[in-house]
This record gives structure tokens, sequence and C-alpha cells, in this order.
């Protein structure tokens, strides 16, 4: 059974950088579409990063060349690297999977494997 646990978050000032961390289950990082999301308060759950199996990246418009998905297949950790944060990248941070190997599904809803999340805040 695929299991996530979020580690990293914290409180930074704009412009600050911050780096998430997920430990997945065996096999999980090179085996499966992995991602992160993020939820904030009164908003629905968006899109942050998601990487393929073959490490394939796509990233949300709102943090294309501040946000760096990566991953460590051999110690299955998902990262990532928040850089130049601003307050509206305030959220609840999630890690997640989709057991499917290639390609990345393109609706949150098929990510079948959620992490508890970890708290991001950037005050201004």
């Amino acid at each position: 059974q695929v299991q996530l646990v979020e580690s990293g978050g914290g409180s930074v000032q704009a412009g600050g950088s911050l780096r998430l961390s997920c430990a997945a289950s065996e096999y999980t990082a090179s085996r499966y579409c992995m991602g992160w999301f993020r939820q904030a308060p009164g908003k629905e759950r968006e899109d942050v990063a998601r990487i393929t199996s073959n490490g394939n990246r796509g990233y949300a418009g709102s943090v294309q060349g501040r946000f760096t998905i990566s991953k460590d297949n051999a110690k299955n950790i998902l990262y990532l690297q928040m850089n130049s944060l601003k307050p509206e990248d305030t959220a609840m941070y999630y890690c997640a999977a989709a057991t499917v190997t290639g390609y990345c599904p393109s609706q949150i809803r098929s990510f079948g494997v959620w992490g508890q999340g970890t708290q991001v805040t950037v005050s201004s």
C-alpha cells in the first residue's frame, strides 16, 4: 500500500525559499506519477507540479520558473524546491501519487493516494 509523508513546511518572508519533501513507500517514486498540490482556506485544491515515473515535469503557470519538482528514486523521496515565494503561495501543500506508469493523469481526482499535508505560510 502506497503511503506518503510530507515535511519541510514553515513560515517564510516573501522572496524566501523552502524545500518540501515527501517520503514515499518503496518503489513509488520510480513507478508512479507523483505531484504536489495546494489548498488555501476557502479555495479549491489546485495543481502545483507533477512528475511522471520517467521524470517528465509539469508546472502550474503560477509557479513556473519559481518552483522545481524533483525526486530521488533510490530514496523514494519527492521534493518541491520553492523559490521567490509570494504571499499568495500560502496554503497547505499536499504530496500525492497516481498509480499509473509513464504519464500523469490530468484530473486531480485521479490521484488516489495523499499525504497529510504540510503548511506553508509566506508573509509580506
